[in-house]
């Protein structure tokens, strides 16, 4: 007697993709099978194919009539088949495991996957690591899990258009990682360029953003800029600087470093091998008035410039960024300063953003910020005990940076330099309790688009490095994009694992395919159709190429970046209130968004 669940045979194969002819006898639509409906042939459903005491797996990437592949041959009108790429195998114990040890022959029946075969697949992965992100799209009983192993140490992307769920789908997925009952030593840092997060975590986040107020809810973003590499920290202070003020800077500051590990660190550090990359304190304040000192100086022509003969009228203020004042030369008893040192312009610069209160969280950040001799009051063990957690305490698994704040000129830079700094931390105490091989952290990168779209940029470098090596020094990445065509491809590329939401544009989907297994690509045209909250996971986190319904984190624990009303929706939406448009007039008042707006603080209400 015929098998209900049989569809048809294999009729040629290359490599994992198999062409699927469909008997005659089987029928279009739905068919009943235990009582279940299954769509027949439907893009992205499963089918199974009986290798003896396993199964073979695969995905429908193809479906089609009378104009069958080139490979089928098959000139007879009306012939059905359909396109399967093989991505797995299930043995007689029920045990489901990529990969492919045999490959399906000519004539071998292929199958329906039913609602038991489905258990085969997804039920086995209920152990410790994985954690239930949603459930299947095609059976809702069944849970669709991540192995939270290859989803961090292999990297993963979330991609979809803005309103497809992206920030919802991220969120729900970080509650899951960052559960204290089964995680309660996970760490996650997640940069929040638009301050969506600060909502959806309440207990289990803490919030950094610029200028933060106690009172008003956060903490105070600090990114100290003695901690940044030279080359990171040009940009951000000086803009620029050529070859030969660029050694003379690096000279100086080199030896304030060296001073300031022989006064204090000597014990730990030997100062002739600190460079000027090396994590240690020294006064920005200090080197500008220093520099400024050096080309503003005047000298009496008959002696040796020294600090000591230098004509001054007024010695100025570093603290207060008030240069001193010399007498005027008057080219027969005063004259100039010899230096050669022609950075005046620079200097202006560096001067200009020393004084900006919206990069205080870099030049002046708090306990951080070093005097003048160069001592912070506090050091950067601290700063990464708030970031990445501690053993005292209540443990908050995840670290929201509130980079709303950040001036966009230097974005992509600070970004970058955050990237580097969290990498060098972790990767040189790898082999400590709290490196990252002991403890490893997942680094998500919100709205990547913006700061990843040039592969030589600060960001695009530091994020390659680490998603090409950051799997040995147990740094895993998210990136989280709207418009995936403008992320380097190199990047998307090492994310083993893809969850991709709904996506019209031709150019992104067409960039999300190139970075996935080439026999996929054909069930990525099913983006521009997913529901919102929907996703198609593909990947090393996954057994099977997965359309999933993501599970939207509880009330009072999404991102704030739902969309607004315009009118109130009547058809039994939860989260529906009165709209925009349609409800009563109120008294215009607009003073207090003129205080948010001075004060640059999205967080009043």
């Amino acid at each position: 007697m015929r098998s209900p669940t049989l569809l048809g045979l294999v009729e040629s194969a290359t490599g994992s993709s198999v062409t699927v002819g469909l008997l005659s006898e089987t029928l279009s639509g739905v068919v009943y099978i235990e009582g279940e409906g299954h769509r027949v042939g439907q893009v992205g459903g499963f089918v199974r194919i009986p290798q003896g005491f396993s199964n073979l797996y695969g995905i429908i990437t193809q479906a089609g009539v009378a104009a069958a592949p080139v490979q089928l041959g098959d000139p007879e009108s009306g012939r059905r088949w359909l396109t399967v790429e093989i991505v797995g195998e299930g043995t007689a114990n029920k045990k489901f495991s990529r990969g492919v040890f045999s490959y399906p022959t000519i004539g071998d029946e292929v199958h329906i996957v039913t609602q038991s075969d489905l258990w085969v697949i997804y039920g086995s992965s209920d152990t410790r690591e994985y954690v239930e992100i949603g459930s299947l799209s095609s059976s809702r009983s069944i849970p669709a899990r991540i192995d939270v192993n290859r989803l961090v140490t292999r990297h993963c992307a979330i991609v979809g258009a803005t309103g497809s769920g992206k920030s919802t789908t991220v969120a729900g997925v970080l509650h899951r990682l960052s559960d204290g009952s089964r995680f309660p030593s996970s760490r996650i840092i997640l940069l929040d360029l638009h301050g969506e997060y600060a909502e959806a975590f309440g207990d289990s986040g803490r919030v950094f953003r610029s200028g933060a107020d106690e009172g008003r809810g956060g903490c105070s973003l600090a990114i100290p800029f003695w901690a940044l590499t030279f080359d990171e920290l040009v940009p951000l202070a000086f803009g620029s600087l050529d070859d030969m003020p660029r050694g003379r800077v690096i000279d100086w500051i080199t030896e304030r470093k060296r001073d300031r590990v022989r006064s204090d660190l000597s014990r730990t550090v030997d100062p002739e091998i600190v460079t000027v990359d090396s994590p240690v304190p020294f006064s920005l304040h200090q080197l500008w008035y220093d520099l400024r000192w050096e080309i503003d100086a005047t000298y009496p022509k008959s002696m040796e410039q020294t600090k000591e003969n230098a004509q001054i009228e007024d010695s100025g203020d570093p603290e207060r960024l008030r240069p001193a004042r010399f007498k005027p030369f008057d080219g027969s008893k005063i004259i100039q300063s010899r230096s050669t040192l022609n950075i005046r312009r620079q200097l202006e610069v560096l001067g200009s953003r020393l004084r900006d209160p919206r990069l205080g969280f870099l030049f002046a950040p708090g306990a951080w910020a070093p005097a003048l001799d160069g001592s912070p009051r506090s050091d950067l063990d601290e700063l990464l005990s708030l970031w990445l957690g501690s053993g005292k305490g209540e443990h908050r698994p995840v670290t929201i940076l509130d980079l709303s704040g950040v001036p966009t000129s230097v974005l992509t830079a600070l970004v970058g330099a955050l990237v580097r700094l969290l990498f060098d931390a972790l990767f040189w105490g790898k082999k400590l309790s709290e490196g990252g091989r002991e403890r490893p952290l997942l680094l998500v990168m919100e709205e990547a688009h913006l700061y990843l779209s040039k592969a030589d940029g600060a960001a695009g470098l530091a994020v390659k490095r680490v998603v090409k090596e950051g799997r040995k020094y147990g740094i895993g990445a998210m990136i989280v994009s709207q418009r995936p065509s403008e992320i380097d491809s190199t990047i998307l590329s090492q994310c083993g694992t893809l969850i991709a939401m709904r996506m019209g544009n031709s150019q992104d989907r067409a960039h999300v395919a190139s970075a996935t297994n080439e026999g996929l690509k054909d069930l990525l045209d099913l983006l521009p159709t997913l529901r919102t909250g929907e996703a198609i996971i593909v990947g090393e986190a996954v057994h099977l190429p997965t359309r999933t319904m993501i599970h939207r984190p509880a009330n009072g624990m999404q991102p704030s970046s739902s969309d607004p009303r315009i009118v109130e929706i009547e058809y039994g939406d939860e989260e529906s209130g009165p709209g925009g448009w349609d409800r009563s007039r109120e008294p215009t008042d607009y003073s207090d968004l003129l205080v948010a707006w001075r004060r640059q603080d999205s967080t009043l209400r």
